[in-house]
């Protein structure tokens, strides 16, 4: 029979225990070996690590149990120490405030809001690569001190949860989560009652929300949660699963998100004197609607809106992390009008004003779309992707919000994304890493704190990451092959789970005890599954990868996760292409694909694995960090240079796999191209240098690579790193931009914004001319100077409202100027009868070769973060004058 009612019933913990309840409660221990081994001894039958959460286990015990822990010394003793640990922990000055203690200016608080996070396989609420990364974003910033306060949506179903059919189709299952059964508290306000945020809806409706509390570390993570008895069946669907329904359910959400989300932090800090943030970062574009509701608040205290904007746009920071417009949500402007304006969202904003934030009006734009990418990069100051090439990627995608300017110019940095070593190493990596520095200080390291900073050696790398040089070839390889026959009896567990799932009998799976080899060269591939990652590129040829797993004396093996988005029949057919290939008995011992890909699953398969394979087709990958993962625990990368390895690439790390991208062939040449090139690299280098014995028997060539791995690569992908960059290079100088704006400041700049603005149509460069000439048949010798005068026409602006700029480097065949550097000219005397300005300067040929320069004129203010941000400039025409193009030999 079914229950008509469910609710959950909590133990009562005897006194002695009761500091595991604040244990459980704060997910520091998803990434604190010493808390979970706690947990994990009060009952070690129950303690699955793979999917482990200290609230269920505490439910499940016996009183018994309680009873017998509450009386044993040495587990009262650990639990102390574990609960003094957590509240020096919690209360202790970290980095950030070693920094502020230094003076360093820097924010009182900063909301980073994200659709999905990835903390822990306990709290399931994510979907891929975004969601762990915010989940470590937020875990990094902990450790280090960073006043963060994360912002998210609660969904009672999650993402999905995947199995196989028996024909290999995948097949998604929806749980229902409990939040009263997961690691989360309702926030509440001070009479006891759950704290409420309310949206208003279209036609007097309303959407009703409740905010759950994550405690991730130091840092609150805000779940709203639409599941409330205030709202009607539609409006309690809101929240009901990530990406999923139609384009009026995921503008609910975004919009839930963003505005409601806002409120949500402001309740939070009069609930807790928490300072109210000065930044606020928007992980992508599904929350860009924050900045709308931070228009309303300061609109409501008198601003108008062209000033309000300023203020907001000072303090966020936006992070694109897709390098393709499919990859961004678009909507129907009509929808999105539909839900503001007078009888919906923000009142008082006009809403024609909200449909200009999201408009695109770059060539090839649909103008009857609204942008959420668009908006978050108009609603923000600074901006970033999320590796070097993304960066550029990103650039050159949104260049035309910035016409005119070369996309190396358009105002989108970069910050490479990092990964929170403490969840992904194992702590068999961890404890091997320890006996050379030892404990607290490998805790220190992995963190990306301080001590990992500590002065380098002359190779550049931090001397307590060099201590590794020290572990000797054998310990490093029965520390890998101790973590590769760990991965076989996993990958055996849960593959005999999935054929059972798949209706197979106990009878047929006895060959499932000889699936995979502990002494085998492990592959790994793990990832979501949409077209670009390409799961079956290496089924291009079946027949030699069948070569390759059974080769006699160098044989390969692979093991293959990843899910399709529910929606996706290619994605899934492609799973479904990979399951067919690795069920054929011939060479199922050696290929296996593993249903339901996870955190927990991820934290066995990164440290079991060999070499870590990443395919994609370059540059569709922003970042992927699954190999980061792997790396910090000994495993080789294999990889398309894209994403993080193209800029850290090196033989030492692993391999690179050639690629066919800007060539002129079609998408199943480049294919056909690529798979080769892996298939060649894995039969020609991978797969020989593993089994490469020296005279102690062991693959010292390969040791030597894993030593490199840890040593020289483990820094620079730590998210303590990552979220330091943040910090020094978006966070502090928002705060700073954002302290600037004073509401007359404000004002004031938006009237300048204004000004300039309707002035630029009468901005041009009337004239260019070199006053020495150059030598004859237009050559010059390196170290010459040109004094230039440039006349420039204002439209009736000051020359403090604008830059005039020489911009030189080498220019290519076209003319186009490259390695550009810009030199400002200075104005020299008035102007004349006809509002023309003089400004001049001195131009250095300092290269060889062909060379040239141009001029031009920007908007020109002390309160913007770059001269491009206005997207404004004005250049040379052909009948300017001079303006020609130096030739250097």
């Amino acid at each position: 029979m079914k229950a008509i009612r469910r609710f959950t019933v909590r133990p009562v913990l005897p006194e002695p225990l009761r500091p595991l309840h604040d244990l459980a409660r704060n997910l520091r221990w998803s990434w604190h070996t010493e808390t979970r081994e706690l947990f994990r001894s009060a009952d070690p039958e129950g303690w699955r690590p793979a999917d482990a959460d200290p609230v269920r286990l505490l439910g499940s015990l016996s009183a018994g149990r309680l009873t017998e822990l509450a009386r044993d010394e040495e587990y009262l003793g650990r639990l102390a120490a574990a609960s003094a640990d957590l509240a020096e922990y919690l209360e202790g000055p970290r980095w950030y405030q070693q920094q502020q203690s230094t003076g360093a200016e820097l924010p009182s608080a900063i909301a980073y809001f994200s659709p999905e996070f990835g903390v822990t396989a306990a709290l399931p609420q994510y979907s891929g690569g975004l969601g762990i990364l915010a989940g470590d974003h937020l875990k990094a910033a902990s450790d280090l001190g960073v006043p963060l306060i994360g912002v998210g949506l609660l969904y009672r179903h999650g993402y999905f949860r995947q199995t196989l059919s028996r024909e290999g189709w995948q097949q998604e299952h929806y749980p229902v989560l409990d939040p009263n059964e997961l690691p989360l508290d309702l926030v509440r306000e001070a009479d006891g009652a759950p704290a409420r945020v309310v949206l208003a809806l279209p036609g007097g409706r309303s959407l009703h929300a409740c905010v759950w509390l994550a405690r991730v570390g130091r840092v609150p993570l805000l779940l709203l949660d639409s599941d409330v008895e205030e709202n009607a069946p539609g409006e309690r669907d809101v929240t009901d699963r990530l990406y999923g329904g139609g384009s009026d359910h995921r503008l609910l959400q975004e919009m839930l998100l963003g505005i409601g989300g806002v409120r949500a932090v402001r309740t939070w800090c009069r609930l807790t004197g928490t300072p109210e943030p000065e930044v606020f970062h928007t992980n992508e574009g599904h929350a860009g609607f924050l900045g709308l509701e931070r228009i309303r608040e300061l609109s409501a205290n008198g601003h108008d809106f062209e000033a309000a904007l300023e203020v907001v746009r000072a303090g966020t920071v936006f992070t694109t992390h897709t390098p393709v417009p499919a990859g961004i949500d678009r909507f129907d402007r009509q929808l999105v009008a539909r839900h503001f304006g007078d009888d919906g969202e923000l009142p008082g904003v006009p809403a024609e004003k909200i449909l200009r934030l999201g408009t695109e009006t770059y060539p090839g734009g649909e103008p009857e779309l609204f942008n959420m990418a668009v908006m978050g990069l108009r609603l923000a100051q600074r901006a970033n992707g999320v590796s070097t090439l993304h960066g550029a990627v990103s650039r050159e995608m949104f260049s035309g919000l910035w016409p005119g300017f070369d996309s190396a110019e358009v105002p989108i940095t970069s910050v490479t994304n990092g990964v929170h070593a403490p969840t992904w190493v194992a702590p068999e990596v961890f404890r091997l890493g320890a006996g050379q520095v030892g404990e607290g200080r490998a805790h220190q390291v992995l963190a990306g704190g301080p001590v990992a900073d500590e002065a380098s050696s002359g190779s550049g790398t931090p001397r307590r990451w060099e201590a590794v040089t020290g572990i000797g070839d054998q310990e490093i390889w029965d520390l890998r092959r101790d973590l590769r026959g760990q991965l076989v009896t996993e990958v055996r567990r849960r593959l005999y789970a999935s054929w059972r799932r798949r209706g197979a009998g106990t009878a047929e799976l006895g060959w499932i005890d000889g699936v995979l080899d502990p002494d085998v060269l492990t592959i790994g591939f793990a990832r979501r599954v949409p077209s670009y990652k390409r799961l079956t590129l290496m089924l291009r040829d079946r027949d030699r990868l069948r070569e390759l797993l059974l080769h006699p004396t160098h044989p390969i093996q692979i093991v293959v996760a990843g899910k399709a988005h529910p929606a996706d029949d290619g994605g899934k057919r492609l799973v479904q292409e990979l399951v067919r290939f690795a069920d054929d008995p011939r060479v199922r011992h050696r290929i296996v694909f593993l249903p339901d890909y996870g955190m927990g699953m991820a934290q066995k398969l990164y440290p079991g694995c060999d070499v870590w394979l990443n395919n994609p087709l370059r540059p569709l990958e922003a970042c992927g960090t699954s190999g980061m993962k792997a790396a910090l625990n000994g495993c080789l990368n294999l990889s398309v240079r894209d994403g993080w390895w193209d800029e850290w690439f090196d033989p030492d790390f692993g391999w690179e796999i050639p690629t066919a991208d800007g060539s002129a062939v079609d998408e199943d040449r480049r294919d056909e191209l690529e798979s080769n090139a892996l298939y060649s690299l894995i039969e020609d280098r991978v797969a020989p240098r593993f089994y490469d014995r020296g005279a102690a028997g062991l693959p010292d060539r390969w040791i030597e690579m894993v030593r490199s791995t840890l040593v020289s690569l483990g820094p620079k992908v730590l998210a303590g790193r990552m979220v330091r960059e943040y910090v020094e290079r978006l966070y502090a100088p928002a705060a700073r931009s954002r302290r600037a704006l004073a509401p007359e400041v404000a004002r004031g700049l938006a009237q300048w914004k204004s000004r300039v603005r309707a002035a630029w149509p009468e901005v041009s460069v009337d004239h260019v001319e070199s006053v020495t000439d150059t030598a004859a048949g237009g050559s010059a010798e390196l170290g010459a100077t040109l004094s230039l005068r440039v006349r420039v026409a204002l439209g009736g602006l000051d020359p403090d409202d604008v830059e005039v700029q020489v911009v030189a480097g080498r220019v290519d065949s076209g003319d186009a100027i490259a390695d550009a550097q810009t030199f400002p000219l200075k104005p020299a005397g008035g102007h004349d009868l006809e509002d023309r300005w003089l400004y001049e300067g001195p131009l250095t040929l300092e290269r060889t070769g062909p060379y040239g320069y141009t001029v031009r004129v920007l908007p020109a203010h002390g309160l913007l973060a770059s001269g491009a941000e206005l997207g404004l400039v004005a250049l040379p025409t052909e009948a300017t004058g001079e303006g020609a193009c130096v030739l250097m030999r």
